[in-house]
């Protein structure tokens, strides 16, 4: 029985190493069971099923400020990515942009590009410099693949580690359930979206992605300042044991970068 134990350990740490990717942005390895090609089929079909089951903002001053911040972003982006060699890293990226009306202070974006902000984070936002940072932040998460990093860990944990195409046609309910909470689509979810590394490393790319797009970066502290105060901060989590990294951590984080991000970075539109 140990024997069997063993093989099966030595196993699946093998399958796991082979399935790690060196991410080309951030320059890390990470799990990858999920495909970005099958990644961007399957957020095709869930950002439309999202669509039509809720209510998309259109027209009005709101939604027109959301897609010129985010076509600015995607802009910037798209020349940084060029300039590096990496356009290729954007094959499949569609770049759809939509207000959503729901009071939640979230935004997230899907592989390929498909991005939602709900209504209830713009009074938080403010400004477009403030918009900047989040639709900034949420774009990282996909350039950096969390939500697949994500998804791979907890389609292993399910033993559906033979990958993403096998685990939906054996258990398409639970892969997509898996995928939503992943991404950070569905409010309150189990499995939280994000871990604290990936949602530091989404606020360090963030950063440089709205200076790149003309924004300043240092409404990023007074931005989370501001949904430090909106959230109410009445979590008595130590930062250790939380998802997400503290406001005060969060802040530190980017303050230590701020200097750098605007010299290399910032280029006033």
């Amino acid at each position: 029985m140990k024997k069997v134990v063993y093989y099966v350990c030595i196993v699946t740490f093998v399958g796991m190493f082979l399935a790690c990717q060196r991410n080309a942005i951030t320059g890390r390895k990470q799990l990858s069971l999920v495909p970005e090609a099958e990644a961007q089929s399957l957020a095709a079909g869930q950002y439309q099923s999202f669509l039509n089951t809720n209510k998309v903002v259109t027209g009005n001053a709101d939604a027109l400020m959301v897609k010129r911040v985010g076509e600015r972003i995607v802009n910037a982006i798209k020349a940084y990515y060029q300039q590096k060699g990496l356009s290729q890293e954007l094959a499949g990226y569609t770049w759809e942009i939509n207000l959503v009306n729901d009071k939640q202070m979230n935004a997230w974006c899907m592989p390929g590009g498909r991005i939602v902000v709900y209504t209830g984070i713009l009074p938080v936002t403010k400004n477009e410099a403030g918009l900047a940072v989040v639709m900034g932040h949420e774009i990282a998460h996909a350039l950096a693949k969390h939500g697949s990093e994500r998804m791979s860990q907890a389609l292993f944990q399910q033993g559906l580690g033979a990958g993403i195409s096998i685990a939906m046609s054996s258990k398409p309910q639970l892969t997509q359930d898996i995928f939503n909470a992943s991404y950070g689509i569905v409010s309150g979810a189990a499995m939280p979206a994000f871990s604290r590394s990936n949602e530091l490393e989404a606020d360090r790319f963030g950063l440089m992605f709205s200076a790149l797009a003309g924004y300043d970066p240092r409404e990023a502290i007074l931005f989370w300042n501001r949904m430090s105060a909106a959230a109410g901060n009445n979590s008595n989590t130590p930062s250790i044991l939380s998802t997400h990294p503290s406001d005060a951590e969060r802040i530190a984080a980017l303050e230590k970068i701020m200097s750098s991000t605007i010299q290399n970075y910032y280029k006033k539109s």
